[in-house]
């Protein structure tokens, strides 16, 4: 059974999603999901005594950056 990819057939192309691409997760052709990511953006902020986090919501980043209660400052 072929899935295709959900933004080629809105614009009235069945271009199929790669087998390994659909189990996956993946509803996109490899070019359209090329695209849908280059149009997120994102950043990589350290953590404090902590690993890296992938922040793409500015909302998310500013709650991150501001300094706590308690804090010294």
């Amino acid at each position: 059974m072929s899935c295709f990819c959900r933004v080629c057939v809105t614009h009235g192309m069945f271009t199929p999603v790669e087998p390994r691409r659909h189990k996956a997760g993946f509803d996109t052709c490899l070019p359209c999901g090329e695209r849908e990511a280059r149009q997120v953006k994102h950043t990589i902020v350290p953590m404090h005594k902590s690993n890296y986090m992938v922040v793409s919501d500015k909302t998310l980043l500013a709650q991150i950056t501001r300094p706590g209660r308690g804090s010294s400052h």
